[in-house]
């Protein structure tokens, strides 16, 4: 009897075995695939947007070096011009003519003066001190003539480029009267430009001159090479935003043109994963997948940063040593069966 009903239990044991085995087997399963969770780093970055304009050290403001009118304007706004190449033509003013006219006949004057008191003296007919005197009165009326033709009053003026440059901005008209002083025209070599970008404070305190940047113009997937020149230490009132000039190499942009930098702060440490491994919950939340067993196993985490496609995770249920999921992680709940796809088989789309 007691042999009958140890060998009732042994069956019904191995029977109950079997039904949970066949069980797991037919239980739906999550075709994925996977990648190694690996520590690391990537580059921290602060990304701005902005305009190229020229850098200060290379523009140069032409302005009336005395009071004139302008006679002829040679060039337009926005035109490349060549190093010698003539900008405009400037006429003396009616008043500037009647001055540099008084100032050679003082001139003249002057010289005839000198001319006699040097005979007299000779003759022992003025003193030393006389001949001083008109030989002074000489000289400084050659140095005003000689300043008034410097500054163009002793006839018509032709200014021209004193390198090759980018005409930025173009403020006379032709027949304006211009006092001496006045800006006429903006010049900037198309050599050095800066892209002038405006940063949130708390960003902005991470970057430092001789920081690294790659630039782009908006629309366009070529990058370049910059280099932080100056970072603002105070905050601009109308924008909010600190400003920041990136150095830029020449012949790649032009002025005016819009652009974004991604300028490289530091560098952010953590597990390094695929952008395609982090998933969003109902509530906004950031987690990912990881294989435990080939049972899914969902771990929150917070993205440190990120670079390209690729992320920087952080978070206390991260286990090195379990796979992280990629493709299907998002078919996945916590429990459920995976199976892993070939190394080398490519699926878009989980498959159950």
């Amino acid at each position: 009897m007691m042999n009958r009903f140890i060998l009732a239990a042994a069956v019904l044991a191995a029977w109950s075995g079997y039904a949970c085995a066949g069980t797991d087997a037919g239980a739906p399963s999550v075709l994925v695939t996977q990648t190694a969770l690996r520590q690391g780093s990537l580059p921290k970055t602060v990304q701005a947007y902005g305009v190229v304009q020229a850098s200060a050290s290379a523009s140069r403001t032409v302005a009336a070096s005395t009071s004139s009118v302008v006679q002829a304007i040679y060039v337009r706004e926005g035109e490349e011009v060549a190093a010698g190449a003539p900008l405009l033509q400037l006429m003396p003013s009616p008043e500037t003519a009647a001055a540099y006219s008084q100032a050679r006949s003082a001139f003249t004057v002057a010289q005839q003066l000198a001319a006699r008191t040097q005979t007299m003296f000779a003759q022992h007919l003025s003193t030393a001190q006389q001949l001083a005197d008109a030989q002074k009165a000489e000289s400084d009326a050659q140095a005003n003539l000689t300043a008034l033709k410097t500054q163009g009053a002793g006839g018509a003026q032709v200014l021209r480029a004193p390198f090759r440059a980018v005409v930025l901005h173009l403020s006379a008209t032709q027949g304006t009267l211009a006092s001496a002083g006045t800006s006429l025209l903006e010049l900037a070599s198309p050599e050095k430009a800066v892209l002038k970008v405006g940063v949130v404070p708390a960003q902005a305190m991470l970057v430092g001159s001789g920081n690294a940047a790659s630039v782009a113009a908006v629309g366009e997937d070529q990058r370049w090479p910059g280099t932080v020149v100056q970072r603002g230490s105070m905050i601009n009132p109308s924008t909010g935003l600190v400003p920041i000039e990136i150095a830029l190499p020449p012949g790649h942009f032009m002025p005016g043109e819009a652009a974004d930098a991604t300028i490289a702060v530091g560098q952010t440490q953590g597990y390094v994963v695929p952008h395609a491994a982090i998933l969003v919950n109902d509530h906004g939340g950031t987690y990912v997948v990881q294989d435990d067993a080939l049972k899914a196993r969902k771990v929150e985490v917070s993205v440190a940063g990120s670079h390209a496609d690729e992320d920087v995770i952080r978070g206390d249920g991260l286990n090195p040593k379990q796979p992280l999921v990629l493709s299907g992680n998002y078919q996945l709940d916590d429990g459920m069966l995976m199976r892993v796809a070939a190394q080398g088989a490519q699926s878009g789309k989980g498959e159950k």
